[in-house]
């Protein structure tokens, strides 16, 4: 094999292929990057029987072929280069890459020991890209890191006619964003789901965000279901994440009564100041009342902290006390000026319900409810 590349646009490939590759695995071979040199160009790929990145670039081939190397290593050098073309030859085991007076000698990996990359199925829809990558970073901050339960790691995406909803909880908060879905010809009744790794989701909304649009495709095949997303000659594939996830969209509420509105970045500003004092886990008091919002913590004899900011309440005055980092989140996905805080009841009427946090486009005109975050109250400090 033997070709000449771009240094930049072999250095970006390079880069993307292992992107979502583990820093460990068991088995040795799953760390390479696997490359095609055919009449056409280069092509690009990485899986670990999880997750599968492939990409296509032009390259002058001198002679085709395919080669296997270790894909972190090549990434390094690739990202290292001198500005000139990248010239790689292979020779029985040994594969040279040279860019102006600089000249690399790696050992190639079997290629016949390598997996084969999973076939993508028909598209079933496309999203637009800008909106599908800020969607993405709005709700995968609300999936748990928790590996103990597999099924809430992941992004539910769901699908009813012309819109897709995804769907993130760790027990303490679900964060919900609905975007536009394009399904073409193929109009179906039938919801359609897939529970995505959120870390890989986010991969995905961070390299596709500038794309225009993201094909996506739903695949079952031999007992295992996948999810492809593919945009700009680079594909994304992964596994599903297998379990049912938890129905919390029954917990939003269909209308609340008693809320608060105040300026987002005033609250934000707030929270991170007082919350200096605060013990680790611990949570913020809020209090909610005519005068505006009082933010209280009691972090320790020797530091306490306060702050009142201005809000606008419709109801009751109500107590909350909230895990600022959890409310943090919330805030920071409303990309609004003003942000609504709505107080939910239980049957206690001395236990608050979840607060929910939506975007609010003035101090009187409430914003677009595609966004909403459900935080429940830390309620140790009552």
């Amino acid at each position: 094999m033997k070709f000449q590349v771009n240094r930049d646009v072999f250095s970006e490939a390079v880069s993307f292929a292992v992107k979502l590759l583990p820093q460990r695995t068991t088995l040795p071979i799953l760390s390479g990057v696997l490359i095609e040199a055919n009449d056409g160009g280069l092509v690009l790929s990485s899986f670990d029987y999880e997750v599968s990145s492939q990409t296509e670039i032009q390259a002058d081939v001198e002679e085709t072929g395919t080669v296997l190397v270790s894909g972190r290593l090549l990434a390094e050098i690739a990202g290292r280069l001198p500005n000139a073309p990248v010239r790689i030859a292979t020779e029985e085991s040994r594969i040279t890459v040279s860019c102006g007076t600089a000249t690399f000698t790696l050992l190639s990996m079997p290629v016949e020991e390598y997996p084969s990359i999973p076939e993508i199925g028909a598209e079933s829809g496309v999203v637009p890209a800008e909106e599908f990558a800020a969607a993405v970073a709005q709700v995968a901050v609300a999936a748990s890191r928790d590996d103990v339960t597999p099924v809430i790691t992941g992004v539910q995406l769901e699908v009813r006619e012309n819109s897709l909803s995804l769907v993130a909880t760790d027990r303490y908060r679900v964060a919900v964003r609905e975007i536009n879905w394009d399904g073409g010809t193929v109009a179906s009744e039938e919801t359609m789901t897939a529970l995505v790794p959120a870390r890989t989701l986010q991969e995905v909304g961070k390299t596709f965000g500038h794309s225009g649009t993201i094909s996506v495709a739903i695949t079952s095949r031999d007992d295992r279901e996948l999810i492809a997303f593919s945009a700009d000659k680079k594909t994304v594939t992964s596994l599903l994440i297998k379990g049912n996830f938890p129905p919390v969209r029954r917990l939003f509420p269909e209308t609340v009564d008693n809320y608060a509105v105040m300026n987002t970045a005033e609250l934000i500003e707030a929270t991170r100041r007082v919350a200096l004092v605060l013990e680790r886990e611990a949570a913020l008091r809020y209090s909610f009342s005519a005068d505006g919002l009082t933010l209280e913590a009691i972090g320790s004899e020797q530091a306490q902290a306060s702050e009142t900011i201005d809000a606008i309440l419709t109801g009751d005055d109500t107590v909350v006390s909230l895990k600022p980092q959890f409310l943090l989140d919330g805030l920071g996905a409303v990309h609004s000026e003003f942000v609504r805080i709505s107080f939910t009841k239980t049957e206690n009427p001395n236990k608050p319900g979840p607060v929910l946090i939506t975007s609010q486009s003035s101090r009187e005109q409430a914003g677009p409810d595609t966004y909403r975050y459900l935080l429940q109250p830390n309620l140790l400090l009552r």
